[in-house]
């Protein structure tokens, strides 16, 4: 009986040093994973090799075995002969004779927290670092549109690059309405799909109110604001229609500045029949001047890859630990509360 209570206090003992070092050894590395994953990664794809892979790809499943170890054998041998004219250039310290301009292409897919302007800005910085005056860019757009705020950023961002005189080219495969039409027209070219959606230049807010329920229960709610205007409309108190006047007055104001910046952009558009807060398919956009040509961005890639080289740049943010583990559980709950009190308190564009 003494060995078993012996061998248990042993094993006892063990199993809490084991768990001991684990929990140090998850704590360090829990501290580090938290410094690297304060920064993210530049991410580079040469977009112009992916889709030559494509094409070799495609002409090899038409020949024959035979027919493709011959065609496997000259490619060998093309390879090979342009890493040695690459060499010797280098050997000479001779500039490349063949060298093109970059055709630098961004893909934003925004929210309506439009929380994809902190990765959008990392990625316009690091194109101004290099691009030439013959370099383009092109902006692969897909939005509804969001908070004010949040668009406004990131048109200011797709500013920068017309500023260093960059020429800007937006391609609209699905939709671009709203705050993401106010990134669209700072473009020098505005290229989009037959059926994408364009434009919705218009501002829109809703508050739900829960006043009078609270009321039935006998709750009362006390708000205190410094400033007439400090808070215009509430969610629990009894709203006025003082209030509700200057939240309609603060929407047509914002609604003026949107309309001001796009007839900016766009001095051509009839910008008081285009600002209603409708929207248009592709074609019809075209007709009304909210769009220059109609197409897609494949399109517009596959035609720069003889006259450019095509570069994919994409801003990553790293993962934080818990996101990885446990999915973000807590995260997402928050995430969709600030979501459900922007879209209350915040006008969307």
């Amino acid at each position: 009986m003494d060995l078993f209570s012996y061998y248990g206090l042993f094993l006892a003992k063990t199993v809490t040093l084991v768990v001991a070092i684990v929990a140090v050894i998850l704590v360090i590395a829990g501290v580090a994973l938290r410094k690297r994953d304060a920064g993210g990664q530049l991410k580079l794809t040469d977009l112009k090799q992916r889709y030559s892979a494509m094409q070799d790809e495609m002409r090899v499943a038409t020949l024959s075995k035979a027919q493709q170890k011959q065609w496997q054998k000259e490619q060998k041998k093309k390879q090979k002969r342009e890493d040695r004219a690459s060499k010797q250039q280098v050997k000479q310290g001779a500039d490349n004779p063949d060298a093109k301009a970059t055709t630098w292409v961004i893909d934003f897919k925004g929210s309506t927290d439009a929380h994809e302007v902190s990765a959008l800005r990392e990625e316009v910085s690091a194109v101004l670092a290099v691009a030439s005056a013959a370099d383009e860019v092109l902006l692969r757009l897909e939005s509804p549109g969001g908070v004010v705020h949040g668009y406004g950023l990131a048109a200011s961002q797709l500013q920068r690059l017309r500023d260093k005189g960059l020429s800007l080219t937006v391609a609209v495969d699905k939709v671009a309405a709203s705050g993401g039409y106010m990134m669209a027209c700072v473009a020098d070219r505005i290229v989009a799909a037959p059926f994408s959606l364009i434009g919705s230049i218009g501002v829109v807010a809703q508050i739900p109110n829960f006043n009078r329920l609270l009321k039935n229960h006998d709750i009362d709610v006390e708000l205190h604001t410094a400033g007439e205007y400090k808070r215009t409309l509430t969610m629990f108190g009894e709203n006025t229609e003082q209030g509700r006047e200057k939240f309609r007055h603060d929407l047509n104001d914002i609604h003026g500045l949107f309309k001001q910046f796009v007839h900016q952009m766009r001095p051509s558009l009839d910008i008081d029949a285009v600002a209603t807060g409708e929207y248009w398919f592709g074609t019809q956009a075209q007709e009304k001047g909210l769009v220059d040509e109609l197409g897609t961005s494949d399109d517009l890639i596959i035609s720069k890859l003889n006259s450019h080289q095509v570069i994919g740049v994409r801003y990553a943010q790293r993962k934080r630990l818990m996101d990885r583990f446990t999915h973000s559980a807590a995260l997402s709950a928050e995430r969709l509360l600030l979501r459900f009190w922007q879209r209350g308190n915040k006008p969307l564009m």
